[in-house]
């Protein structure tokens, strides 16, 4: 009988358990990132579901509610991360630069990570031909390091929407790290025609977006699924490495009523600080690069 090809060898498979075993910085064995979207998008161009009824032309329920967050729930955000002392990993489509930069700049003082996030989430790489989706990641990442100074290190694409060409032309322009795939709690090196890139681990599932917006969970529900999930990886964590990734985006968590539930998620993390590596992905991509040869699954 023919074997089953998947017409995919980008990683290989690799099971949890049987993996070489590593530690994070200062011995921890989870790595906690929080990763914040911080988006804008063109009138007329569908921005996603606004909560009432199927977007229709020219979707200005939806424009407005995710432009909410750049005018109102970023600052509210901006406060508890400030008042948390938590890092960030700024997830930017290099829109905003140019409608509202404003939103960027306490970031930039606070010495976050800028994280490469396409141009705007109007558009989505897999609909791009090839010479597209190259300037499209050239361009974002060119914008980043004229307004920052240092080029990212990392990618997330708009609506996390990769092309069969993606990896290529993200390892083409530099990047080191990418965070399109949800197939793993630890770091794996894909291969590329340029070689490898990291793949670091990013909410797909208990994302704000997806269960405040899609699924529609209360806040408290989704909270509540925050702590239950760092209270059992860090469990998990005594008998090998992890990563948790928390993926907020301004126009969702920024709401009122969402940053009170918001807090006691912080407070709960942070009792246990001294048991965590609380980072941001491009220094758990800058540790992943330090270990041997093997101890990563993938391809160096």
């Amino acid at each position: 009988m023919k074997k089953f090809d998947n017409k995919f060898d980008r990683y290989p498979f690799s099971q949890l358990p049987k993996r070489p075993t590593y530690s994070w910085p200062n011995g921890a064995k989870l790595a906690v990132y929080f990763a914040l979207n911080v988006e804008a998008f063109e009138f007329g161009r569908n921005p996603g579901p606004d909560f009432t009824s199927l977007p229709a032309a020219p979707f200005h329920r939806g424009f407005a509610y995710r432009d909410y967050g750049n005018r109102v729930g970023i600052w509210r955000i901006l406060e508890l991360f400030n008042r948390y002392q938590i890092p960030l990993a700024i997830l930017t489509n290099t829109s905003v630069y140019d409608i509202c930069p404003e939103v960027l700049v306490p970031f930039r003082e606070r010495g976050d990570e800028f994280v490469g996030h396409g141009r705007t989430n109007s558009e989505r790489q897999a609909d791009m031909p090839l010479d597209q989706e190259r300037a499209c990641i050239q361009e974002a990442s060119q914008k980043i390091f004229d307004h920052e100074g240092v080029r990212p290190k990392g990618w997330l694409a708009p609506y996390i929407s990769q092309s069969v060409d993606s990896l290529d032309l993200l390892k083409e322009a530099g990047f080191r790290y990418m965070m399109d795939w949800s197939l793993d709690d630890q770091p794996v090196w894909f291969r590329t025609q340029h070689g490898p890139i990291l793949s670091v681990p990013y909410a797909h599932d208990l994302n704000d977006s997806l269960e405040c917006v899609s699924r529609r969970t209360p806040s408290q529900l989704f909270c509540d699924s925050l702590i239950d999930q760092f209270d059992e990886m860090l469990q998990e964590s005594e008998r090998r490495p992890l990563v948790m990734p928390i993926v907020l985006h301004s126009f969702i968590m920024g709401q009122p009523y969402r940053v009170r539930q918001l807090r006691r998620v912080f407070e709960h993390i942070l009792q246990h600080r001294d048991q965590i590596w609380l980072t941001r992905p491009g220094d758990i991509c800058t540790h992943i690069e330090s270990l041997p040869a093997g101890t990563v699954p993938g391809a160096p």
